[in-house]
């Protein structure tokens, strides 16, 4: 691979080195059984640091959902270590990890997961009621307010446009205020201005609010507005980018696609 296109792996983003991680996976691997075994990670060992905005990227089969749902806690890893700040997420048993992920952290996915009968606020207000919190009013407006759907809070999924749709998604994954969110093709089911206007959203929360998002994307220009790229390749992490343009990691990304490219 040209590594003039795609840099050498390294933990975090250098420029940033001070500021600590949000996510760490050391030298994490998953393997799924089967008739023959699936290694989907090969010791990964990454930093995404607090307050970044990271895509991850790589070919179908890379690997990259199961880099985030190991990375969430959703699943556990077969060997290695995964940690959300201070905490050993990949040492919890099944119950802690669900009150872990309901408590620290925050999922958008391509599909909306809204459910219909229930209104915006409604929506939003979901995961403390899950959590046995008492809804603070003020809360769900402001996280409205942040998300641009305040005029729109009284009205149910099938009255909103799909961007709308996962506005009170992500406005949803915000309320806890989590400590990273999670996006796993956030755009796939959009249109090119919603998708762009959600990824806009998710430019502001990180540089405004100080969020830390990893959105796993097929999209080099949905890639563009993160800080860098982890790119995959055979459960691999092989390379990085950093402030990179569409047509950079567009072709980083063509690289990866072709095995005679790819490092041995």
């Amino acid at each position: 691979m040209d590594h003039d296109h795609i840099g050498s792996v390294r933990t975090g983003w250098a420029a940033d080195a001070a500021r600590d991680p949000a996510v760490r996976l050391a030298s994490v691997s998953k393997t799924y059984q089967a008739a023959l075994p699936v290694h989907a990670l090969r010791d990964v060992s990454v930093d995404v640091l607090t307050g970044s905005f990271t895509a991850v990227m790589g070919p179908s089969g890379s690997g990259k959902s199961t880099l985030l749902h190991c990375a969430a806690g959703l699943d556990r890893p077969t060997a290695g270590q995964v940690w959300l700040g201070d905490t050993e997420v990949s040492a919890l048993n099944e119950r802690r990890r669900t009150e872990l992920r309901r408590k620290r952290t925050g999922f958008v996915f391509q599909a909306f997961n809204l459910l219909p009968a229930l209104t915006a606020a409604q929506n939003v207000a979901l995961p403390m009621l899950l959590a046995g919190e008492q809804v603070d009013v003020a809360v769900i407006n402001a996280v409205l307010e942040q998300v641009g759907l305040t005029d729109q809070r009284s009205r149910r999924p099938g009255e909103l446009s799909g961007g709308q749709q996962q506005r009170v998604a992500i406005a949803r994954a915000l309320v806890t205020r989590p400590d990273v969110l999670f996006a796993d093709e956030p755009t796939g089911a959009l249109d090119l201005r919603s998708g762009r206007d959600t990824l806009r959203l998710f430019r502001t929360v990180v540089s405004d609010l100080g969020q830390t998002v990893i959105m796993v994307t097929h999209d080099p220009t949905a890639a563009s507005y993160a800080d860098g790229v982890l790119f995959l390749a055979d459960g691999q992490l092989v390379g990085e980018l950093r402030g990179a343009s569409a047509e950079q990691i567009g072709a980083a990304l063509t690289q990866l696609t072709d095995p005679e490219d790819r490092p041995c």
